[in-house]
């Protein structure tokens, strides 16, 4: 039975929230608000600024898997393709298209929450999403921000086929091509695609459906899961390239290295802490949630919070808290009867996330470097004759200096890290592919110092065993616990400014 919605009105805190409309407003305001110390900074995130190039590649005519290398699935890329079409620099447009994927996201997020909880609960829920995305690494356009929105379209056919079974084909199909498309943001979606697919064969068991026709409606859904899948294999397929689309697609990964249980535990202890004031909402909101488990809904709910935390914990990748945020949805809409409950609770956390999520975002700032050491570190490594050589630092210095791509593997992880130390992992040996770039000559090379703790010490060697022959630094752009450092040709007249550079800088790399 849903909620009914003038029960508590009067004793709402916030019973000047009349309508949905005014939640949808409130929930954009906050979004935009949480987000905004965010737009001005190029320098977010080092996955999507590579997204962003390879979009950028893209309009240029260039194809991914062959022109320029990685393993997401091209929608991810189309998405910061159209955020090109937008025109400026792209920094600020893909940030302001995903504020609006939150937004979307959210909205659905309160009116699924609607049917099991009032209006504070569900639009708190709601929030709580939003805010969340600030400590996980969510603030810009990582692929979960984007889809996210369709897992819980998917979600939104499900329960709606629990309501209304005499919709439950059309509702099925429908849920699984969004998960389809999810896909083609992320195969990991895959889980929680297959979560849905069992709910609805659940559902279509418990109402006795015909064998055949419950066979067929099994097969279709599986179908429309892989039909944007498929039609991306069959354009490469088309264009002569199906092998480098393959290859990245679905083997390349299983060359990919994942760091020791060592290394991946503290992670996960590091991201399992951000779901702790999570889990005091609901320990303290435990008799509303006990009671909310009589619903069918909400049963099913909990079974896809659990698909959600295995899809995350079999992944097994804790270095970015950005990749347990699909368990973030699930638990935020399954919370929303305990912030009923728990109103008072639910507020003072959601008001100490906002701050804290700013709190994050000026630390990363302060650790990564904003605006002006991004567009530093672009003027110092401009290209001058040939093109630049992004070894550990900013992707987008690509886009930002217009200099052409050194190699079909542009994202500096592939080159730095110890993960992608593997032939199998990237189609390429990375010290030979490094050895081929430096042969090349480029203009100016970017390095960060430390060093990552993780990297890849055959390469690192072999740069500056080369850099100590031809290159000389002329930049150094102090952060708060790194240098970048931008080295150019020697024969190359340039004004040199090394008061950044820490002492490391210039002591020599050993292999």
């Amino acid at each position: 039975m849903s909620v009914t919605k003038g029960s508590r009105a009067a004793a709402s805190p916030v019973h000047f929230v009349q309508s949905d409309r005014m939640v949808l407003a409130l929930l954009a305001l906050l979004a935009v608000a949480a987000r905004f110390v965010t737009y001005g900074n190029p320098a977010l995130g080092f996955d999507e600024q590579f997204y962003l190039l390879v979009g950028d590649r893209m309009v240029r005519g260039e194809l991914p898997y062959v022109d320029i290398f990685d393993r997401k699935p091209i929608g991810i890329f189309l998405i910061y393709a159209g955020v090109r079409w937008l025109g400026g620099e792209g920094f600020v447009q893909y940030k302001l298209v995903a504020t609006l994927f939150v937004i979307a996201t959210a909205w659905l997020i309160y009116l699924l929450a609607r049917q099991r909880a009032e209006r504070w609960g569900a639009g708190l829920a709601a929030a709580l999403y939003i805010l969340w995305l600030n400590l996980m690494e969510g603030e810009g356009g990582q692929t979960p921000v984007f889809y996210n929105l369709l897992v819980v379209g998917a979600a939104w056919q499900l329960f709606a086929a629990m309501r209304a079974p005499e919709r439950l084909v059309p509702r099925g199909a429908l849920a699984l091509l969004l998960i389809g498309l999810a896909l083609q943001i992320k195969y990991t979606v895959v889980f929680e695609g297959m979560f849905f697919g069992l709910a609805f064969l659940w559902l279509a068991w418990q109402q006795r459906m015909a064998w055949s026709r419950f066979v067929a409606f099994a097969a279709a859904m599986v179908a429309l899961a892989l039909l944007p899948t498929t039609l991306v294999l069959l354009y490469f397929w088309a264009v002569g390239e199906a092998e480098a689309f393959i290859f990245a697609n679905f083997l390349s990964i299983f060359g990919q290295g994942k760091g020791s249980m060592a290394v991946q535990l503290p992670k996960l202890a590091e991201v399992s802490a951000l779901f702790l004031p999570l889990g005091v909402i609901a320990w303290f909101g435990r008799g509303a949630l006990r009671t909310d488990l009589l619903r069918h809904d909400s049963r099913m709910l909990r079974l896809w919070v659990v698909t959600a935390a295995f899809g995350v914990l079999v992944y097994w990748r804790f270095n970015s808290p950005h990749y347990a945020i699909p368990l973030l949805l699930p638990f935020c809409l399954l919370l929303a009867p305990a912030l009923d409950a728990r109103r008072r609770l639910g507020a003072a956390i959601a008001l100490i996330v906002l701050v804290a999520g700013q709190v994050v975002q000026i630390h990363l700032i302060a650790i990564k470097g904003g605006n002006d050491a991004m567009r530093a570190v672009a003027a110092a490594a401009k290209p001058k004759d040939s093109f630049i050589f992004v070894y550990n630092g900013y992707p987008g210095l690509y886009m930002m200096t217009g200099s052409p791509m050194p190699s079909r593997w542009s994202f500096p992880g592939h080159f730095n890290a110890q993960d992608e130390n593997n032939p199998r992992a990237l189609g390429v040996d990375p010290l030979v592919e490094t050895r081929r770039i430096l042969d090349a000559g480029p203009d100016a090379i970017v390095d960060t110092f430390p060093p990552y703790g993780l990297g890849n010490r055959e390469t690192r060697a072999l740069l500056h065993r080369v850099v100590a022959e031809r290159y000389r630094p002329v930049l150094c752009v102090a952060t708060r616990d790194r240098t970048r450092v931008i080295y150019r040709l020697k024969r190359e007249p340039w004004p040199v400014d090394l008061s950044a550079c820490r002492p490391e800088v210039f002591v020599p790399v050993k292999p």
